[in-house]
């Protein structure tokens, strides 16, 4: 396969600093080498810093950020030194990359240093090599402000910020490289799904508080650096042109998690993610693929819940019944789909903020209903405000999964059993994700999200395929929430609100399908990990997190309305031609178009 790959242009805007531009990457390279050597040394004497600073020779902690960052702007401005065999690594751009690679070290290094002064009680807690880390992080960063901006910019900088922001930017122009054979490409993609397993398990494993706030800083930076290098998009293309291996990588690499935890704390964490983000991804079937504004898609994972709580065998229950699971799980997205299409049929006529009122109205019925059907104001069906307790462990075909188990020789524990379930679940979803929006239906669903009135004018039934849409997002809500209800044991009124202080609820499930990405496989799944990840781990700012939710989503409206992970019409739709990342998306000239269609006639 023939990969388009990208090289800047000619630089045409100075640096920050007044640096010629060969020492200057230079001068960023070995001071990044000084940098990943300094964390082999201690950078406090005291443990009651978490993550181990004390040891030489060993890195450790937000150590590792600081290695992991110097070693990559080391590869990223030894790659614009013309040595052969790294200039792969920024095929998007030579400096944009490299500066936000030394920005990212700087930032973890910098953090971790003034957290031990402030946690500790002062700077006479830092060891020599904490000091070394700040000096070499500091002039990584002074060299690579000295670097060029990678294309000039349409009005010349008048101040330093100008330059500064001039020169994270990087305008690519396409460049034909050497074809790879299959295998290699194959391996490049299971070798960047592994390194991403390693991200997600040492941030998950990291310690709440500081270090958990020097690996979102250090992310925040670090990814955007990768794709300013081009790597990302060369990721994306290898895995368009061998979708079923990266599929199948993927899959290995999410079920490979709960091998790498020993107890339930985490675990717990990976599968309420994974939950979450397949109510998203069913979420994003109706909001994403249709373009209706749910609003209370939420109860329809109670619904799920409360089914499946009914008939699994709970003390607790009006029924007193036990399915197996198979039946259990029939039943919840059932009972889904049948509200779904009851609710739906009704309403689906109105569009727009009417129709967003009414979903929001249902949410809200069916969480009061479910405390009404409590034996005193209605009948004793939900228990009320106590819901339905003590939902027994799934056992299917004799493996129980409220029990820990060796599996190919490895212990996983109780929520590890759970984790690796919902990940044949979400993968039956994406599955039938996939499907729907590449079929007829799907392409449907997008022209009457794009323009109802042109669909219906070619033909399109709007309201039976929104209606379709509506039932097939509320049977994958339930068939997650069956799940969900043998997890956390229980079913209950106030998990199932529009807003509340922990996902999941329809305000969370909508803001991680715009957060990642509406209409997109991997953008609901990547918003719904962070949205439920990020508030896990900051417990500390509990008092805050809604504030600092809102403050994120204003920026994130503000500076990449289409999500973290937007395709090509999203790109268009909120961006104009010449500000697009990547040069194949630009729109052809009108002009052109003509004469070639002229030409062709």
């Amino acid at each position: 396969m023939t990969t388009e790959i990208t090289k800047t242009t000619a630089p045409g805007t100075p640096g920050v600093l007044p640096l010629p531009e060969r020492p200057a990457r230079i001068a960023t390279a070995a001071a990044a080498l000084a940098t990943a050597v300094s964390t082999g040394l201690a950078w406090t004497w005291s443990n009651d810093f978490p993550g181990e600073l004390t040891y030489y020779g060993s890195p450790a902690g937000l150590q590792l950020l600081t290695l992991v960052g110097g070693v990559l702007t080391l590869l990223l401005a030894a790659a614009g030194l013309g040595i052969r065999g790294l200039q792969w690594l920024t095929p998007g751009g030579r400096n944009a990359p490299v500066l936000l690679a030394a920005l990212a070290t700087f930032a973890a290094t910098w953090f971790t240093l003034i957290a031990i002064a402030v946690q500790l009680g002062g700077l006479v807690n830092l060891e020599p090599g904490g000091f070394l880390a700040g000096v070499t992080s500091l002039l990584t960063l002074l060299a690579a402000l000295g670097l060029p901006a990678d294309h000039a910019p349409d009005t010349p900088p008048k101040d330093a910020w100008q330059r500064f922001t001039a020169a994270l930017a990087a305008t690519p122009v396409k460049r034909r490289t050497r074809e790879l054979p299959g295998w290699a490409e194959i391996l490049i993609i299971a070798g960047a799904f592994a390194a991403g397993l390693l991200a997600f398990t040492y941030g998950i494993d990291t310690d709440d508080g500081a270090p958990f706030v020097g690996y979102l800083l250090f992310m925040v930076i670090a990814i955007p650096a990768l794709n300013r290098a081009g790597l990302i998009k060369r990721l994306t293309e290898l895995t368009h042109a061998h979708r079923g291996p990266a599929l199948c990588a993927a899959f290995i690499a999410a079920a490979s998690f709960p091998f790498t935890q020993d107890t339930d704390q985490y675990t717990i964490i990976g599968a309420n993610i994974l939950i979450f983000a397949t109510v998203a991804l069913g979420l994003n079937v109706v909001v994403g693929l249709a373009g209706l504004l749910d609003l209370g898609y939420v109860a329809f994972l109670g619904v799920g819940a409360y089914a499946a709580a009914l008939v699994s065998g709970s003390a607790e229950s009006a029924l007193g019944i036990q399915f197996p699971f198979w039946a259990a799980l029939l039943t919840g997205a059932a009972a889904s789909l049948v509200f779904g299409v009851l609710i739906g049929a009704p309403t689906l006529r109105l569009r727009g903020d009417y129709l967003a009122i009414v979903t929001l109205g249902f949410g809200e019925i069916f969480r009061i209903a479910m405390l009404n059907l409590n034996g005193t104001t209605g009948p004793d069906v939900t228990n009320g405000a106590m819901g339905i307790p003590n939902i027994p462990n799934l056992e299917i075909f004799g493996f129980n999964f409220g029990e820990p188990h060796d599996i190919l020789g490895i212990p996983v524990a109780t929520y590890g059993n759970y984790y690796l379930l919902m990940i044949l679940v979400t993968a039956f979803v994406v599955m039938v994700f996939r499907r729907a929006a590449a079929s007829r239906i799907g392409r449907a669903w997008i022209a009457i999200r794009e323009d109802e009135t042109a669909a219906i004018a070619m033909g399109i039934n709007s309201f039976r395929l929104r209606l379709m849409a509506f039932a097939l997002g509320a049977a994958l809500a339930g068939l997650a929430g069956t799940v969900h209800a043998h997890v956390v044991t229980t079913a209950t009124p106030e998990q199932f609100q529009f807003a509340g202080p922990q996902p999941p609820n329809s305000a969370f499930l909508l803001a991680a399908v715009i957060l990642g990405g509406m209409g997109t496989l991997s953008g609901p799944l990547v918003g719904a990990a962070l949205l439920f990840l990020i508030p896990a781990k900051l417990d500390f700012l509990q008092d805050y997190q809604l504030l600092l939710f809102g403050i994120a989503l204003v920026l994130l409206m503000r500076f990449r309305p289409e999500g973290l992970i937007a395709d090509r019409r999203k790109q268009l739709e909120f961006h104009e031609t010449g500000q697009l990342d990547v040069p194949d998306q630009r729109l052809p000239d009108a002009d052109a178009t003509i004469g070639v269609t002229k030409a062709k006639a």
